[in-house]
């Protein structure tokens, strides 16, 4: 075995949950490591900014953080009820759901960027195969609408809640 590899880590920052503390002052950096674009890349803060206000304080900022989660989490849940229906529309709402996460988590950063590039290559591959793409959208959204129907005209509901002794 050889030596240890030497930490590239400077001593400037703590590490602390999924984010990392912001540097002493006076050590230059207007950069905060974890506000991003949402692609990743960090985002000069400017004084006096929304973002500067509600994170110098504590109790707004776990506000803030909850109400990001709460939005995030609501486009996340359209997306995946949306899945029953065919073709991408279950795609934008996921996608702006991991988004609204990435601008305040790290962990969120990850997954858009892994989710952007699927739903990009999904994009591309509905570009190129236009005709398949919209018969097989449309004949979906066909079959979802004579489901509802059928389920509403024959009373599917109640007949199993009435099999199942309710």
């Amino acid at each position: 075995m050889g030596a240890p590899v030497p930490s590239t880590r400077t001593a400037d920052h703590r590490f602390t949950g999924n984010r990392a503390a912001e540097p002493p002052a006076g050590a230059g950096s207007t950069r905060c490591a974890h506000c991003t674009d949402g692609l990743g890349r960090p985002r000069e803060i400017e004084p006096g900014s929304f973002r500067a206000r509600v994170h110098g304080n504590p109790s707004v900022a776990i506000a803030y953080r909850v109400a990001v989660f709460t939005a995030g989490l609501l486009l996340v849940l359209l997306g995946l009820a949306l899945t029953v229906l065919p073709g991408p529309l279950t795609i934008p709402p996921v996608l702006a759901g991991l988004w609204v996460w990435s601008t305040e988590f790290a962990w969120a950063r990850r997954f858009f960027t892994t989710f952007k590039r699927k739903a990009q290559e999904a994009w591309q591959h509905a570009r190129q195969h236009p005709v398949s793409s919209v018969a097989v959208t449309v004949g979906g959204l066909v079959l979802a609408g004579a489901a509802f129907w059928a389920v509403g005209h024959f009373q599917l509901v109640d007949r199993a809640v009435a099999a199942l002794g309710g």
